[in-house]
């Protein structure tokens, strides 16, 4: 089977953790299996672990591991390797560092292998949401003892316990993998997992060639997501050339990422000034035919912070070019910044449209053509104004805590409001569930309040596939349905192709 993704990784796959994108996270849930995996409702469900328990203060957490389970080369899962690679992407083993798992598994404290299939993980204070990060959106793979250890080719010689064991990585040509023999997974028919003997992951950026690919027969499976792409790939299956399964459920959020560290959106005059004279059902429509909804806030219904109706302003030109008019009596500036631009395909043309629609408020928007890569490094550096951005707030709100505390370094917005600070620290350790959504709802109407953030529209994957091509959901989860979520992609254990 061949299946197309949007492009190829660009950091190696040493710690799975290090593919940021869903194409990498694709890939790597072929090769490696997480601890916990999402059900149907979102809630973590065993995977590599049998279980993981709390303790009554849910500072102390132990994680049972299954019986039986080997990696790719032959050795056992243990609790001894699970330590590693926790210690591993929190920064904790020698040899590795992964650079995002810093941040994110910082809160732990110890982690101590107790017995064979025991792991037991204290943390720095009460922290019921561990078990998401366990998950954190299919990227904490456990990689086998002996990739972990190998300093040289580490990210060549993939060692995980996952469906598939690779076979061929050509960088921006293919990665290919076959069956696992020894996969510990069984199918509802009760045959060994997965089904298929082979699969192929093909980078391909553009969306359009993805699609006419699974049409014409050159890609048994392609990734896609919103506006045009949906519309395009309906056709196709109208057809009768292909199948489509779509879905916004616990979606990514596309949004104006702002920098609050410098102006002019140190200054919220200038932030509600955007906020107000952006379109975003026009964009949305433009860009997306409509098949995306406009976002409210940054967590997606589903989520236990989601708000239907937010402070968030609508839009007002008149409202608009008031807050224009305070941001430049205040600061005697005008209100102008400068937003990167890729140069080409659908950003780009979400950016003119931003640009068209900022002018009527008298707001000069200035495009400056980058490389993404270069945007991300600006971004990690503090050095914009403005970025088209993406983040998933489907899974449990705690996920967000580093990228809007003040004291991350990956606050990218530079957000400096103790109050968001207050609330992110108080839903982190709060225990009981309700409260713990009146908290994060809190948050999100803050963020509509203070223009951290102009949030556009809920994002819509869609997976296209030829109709030989079935279980592009499957397996069931513990016994359940599976995760709908496509945003971290789905798992590739229950693929079948019609002789």
């Amino acid at each position: 089977m061949i299946y197309a993704v949007e492009s190829e990784t660009a950091s190696g796959w040493c710690l799975p953790e290090a593919q940021l994108a869903i194409s990498g996270i694709q890939v790597a849930r072929a090769i490696y299996d997480t601890l916990v995996q999402p059900d149907a409702s979102g809630e973590m469900a065993p995977m590599l672990a049998e279980s993981v328990e709390p303790n009554d203060t849910f500072d102390s957490w132990t994680i049972l591991l299954r019986q039986g389970v080997t990696f790719h080369d032959g050795t056992d899962l243990t609790a001894e390797v699970v330590k590693n690679n926790l210690d591993a992407y929190r920064g904790a083993y020698e040899g590795r560092s992964s650079l995002l798992f810093l941040f994110v598994l910082d809160h732990i404290d110890t982690v101590e292998a107790t017995d064979d299939l025991t792991v037991t993980v204290t943390t720095k204070t009460p922290w019921p949401a561990f078990p998401s990060f366990l998950w954190s959106d299919g990227r904490l793979g456990i990689v086998g003892q002996a990739q972990l250890d190998d300093a040289e080719e580490c990210d060549e010689n993939l060692v995980g316990t996952g469906p598939f064991v690779k076979t061929e990585w050509k960088v921006n040509d293919h990665f290919s993998a076959e069956k696992n023999p020894d996969y510990w997974q069984e199918g509802e028919d009760g045959k060994p997992l997965p089904y298929l003997d082979e699969i192929e992951f093909r980078p391909q950026g553009e969306q359009t060639q993805r699609i006419e690919g699974v049409a014409t027969g050159t890609f048994d499976a392609a990734h896609i997501e919103n506006g045009d792409a949906i519309s395009q790939a309906e056709t196709i299956v109208d057809e009768g050339l292909a199948n489509l399964i779509t879905t916004s459920d616990f979606a990514e959020v596309a949004y104006l990422l702002l920098n609050e560290s410098k102006a002019p959106f140190d200054n919220l005059d200038a932030r509600l000034a955007v906020a107000s004279a952006l379109d975003r059902e026009a964009l949305n429509q433009t860009l997306n035919q409509g098949k995306t909804e406009v976002a409210s806030g940054p967590f997606a219904p589903g989520s236990m912070g989601y708000v239907e109706d937010t402070p968030m302003p609508p839009f007002d030109l008149s409202a608009a070019k008031k807050h224009v008019a305070a941001y430049e009596q205040a600061t005697g500036q005008k209100l102008s910044f400068v937003a990167p631009s890729p140069g080409g395909g659908g950003d780009q043309s979400a950016q003119e449209l931003i640009q068209s629609q900022l002018a009527e408020a008298g707001i000069e928007m200035k495009l400056q053509t980058m490389e993404q890569s270069a945007s991300i490094d600006r971004a990690i550096a503090g050095d914009f104004d403005m970025m088209l951005w993406r983040n998933h707030p489907g899974g449990d709100p705690d996920l967000q805590y580093i990228w809007w505390h003040s004291g991350s370094p990956v606050n990218f917005g530079r957000i400096d409001d103790p109050e968001v600070d207050r609330l992110l620290e108080e839903g982190r350790v709060t225990t009981d569930p309700d409260e713990r959504a009146k908290i994060y709802q809190e948050l999100n109407r803050r963020f509509a309040d203070q223009a951290h953030g102009i949030w556009t529209t809920w994002s819509k994957w869609g997976v296209i596939s030829a109709p030989t091509v079935h279980g592009v959901l499957d397996p069931k989860v513990d016994g359940g349905e599976p995760f709908p979520g496509l945003a971290t992609g789905q798992p590739v254990s229950g693929l079948w192709v019609d002789p």
